[in-house]
């Protein structure tokens, strides 16, 4: 199983304050977002289709 990242920073998701969701767009991707960059609201991009948010 591949490590899940942080679609923001690139930074490894492990431990609390992390989440998943699939993307709002296609549906298809999982976007992992770490606690740092949702607190910032820091951009993320779906390596699918390119959908772009906060």
């Amino acid at each position: 199983m591949a490590d899940k990242i942080c679609s923001s920073c690139g930074v490894r998701l492990l431990g609390h304050g992390n989440t998943f969701f699939k993307c709002p767009k296609c549906g298809g991707s999982e976007v992992g977002r770490c606690a740092q960059c949702r607190d910032q609201g820091v951009t993320y991009e779906c390596g699918k289709c390119g959908f772009k948010g906060p």
